[in-house]
């Protein structure tokens, strides 16, 4: 991993493939601190922890800033792959790379590309449906006189009857006007919580997609096992006294991490009412 296909310097590579690894290191710790809210909260701050997710600015920032990451960390990882391939054309005819080296240090380019796959597909099912459908819910509860109402960012609510009736109207997916005065009166939040439950709990496909998380997890866990400690010798950190330190937190991030990220999707579906 020391020469690029994407910057010509070698040196530059080297770093910006262990930083981009570690800074998206740190954002599954935010995100699986976000998504934890689904087994041990409700849906009100999981929702309110997208809102914040989606229109903080700094948030925002560091949302661009990981999508560039894992842009560059995937579509580099595997143009090096083909490089250094093309630079060894004929295998050696005695190779047994399982004596040198573990078995996801030698797969790192396809365990990156499954998980590349995982995320679009993860924010096609998600991000984009937040984002982009129409049809996304809108938060609500039924109050002490058996009321469906919306619930709004300010912390009232809006009967479901007004906006049915025509007393009040929804604008831009989650705003809401009185329709005689044309006045904005509150803004509701976008129910990510619900189209969550919605997928794992599918009668057709909701076994199928926990199922398919749960193996993007294991591919995940494996492509950290390597990766985590080889970020921080790429980075210079190959210090006899710190080594085995580095090494033993990589594998136990590589395993914990994953593995709680597969137990919401498990819990969603059998366990959630």
């Amino acid at each position: 991993m020391a020469k690029s296909a994407i910057l010509k310097s070698s040196l530059a590579k080297k770093y910006w493939m262990a930083l981009t690894g570690l800074f998206l290191c740190l954002f599954l710790v935010g995100h699986l601190a976000g998504n934890l809210q689904l087994i041990f909260s409700d849906a009100l701050h999981f929702n309110q922890y997208a809102l914040f997710m989606t229109t903080n600015p700094v948030v925002k920032l560091l949302s661009y800033l990981t999508y560039i990451s894992i842009l560059f960390h995937a579509v580099d990882g595997i143009l090096l792959t083909i490089q250094n391939r093309k630079a060894r054309p004929i295998r050696y005819a005695m190779e047994n790379p399982s004596a040198n080296s573990a078995w996801a240090s030698r797969n790192m380019a396809v365990l990156g590309t499954l998980i590349l796959i995982f995320i679009v597909t993860h924010m096609v099912n998600f991000w984009a449906v937040m984002h982009f459908d129409k049809n996304m819910p809108l938060q609500s509860i039924v109050d002490d006189n058996s009321q469906p109402c919306y619930v709004l960012v300010d912390g009232g609510y809006i009967p479901h009857e007004y906006v049915t009736i025509g007393k009040a109207e929804i604008k831009n997916r989650t705003e809401f006007f009185d329709s005689e005065t044309g006045l904005k009166v509150g803004e509701g939040y976008k129910d990510l919580h619900k189209i969550t439950f919605e997928f794992f709990k599918n009668s057709e496909y909701g076994l199928i997609a926990t199922i398919l998380y749960v193996i993007a997890m294991f591919v995940l866990s494996f492509h950290l096992w390597h990766g985590f400690a080889s970020a921080f010798q790429s980075l210079g950190a190959n210090n006899p006294k710190y080594n085995g330190l580095i090494k033993g937190f990589g594998k136990t991030f590589s395993v914990i991490v994953p593995l709680l990220f597969a137990i919401i999707p498990i819990y969603i579906h059998f366990f959630a009412k």
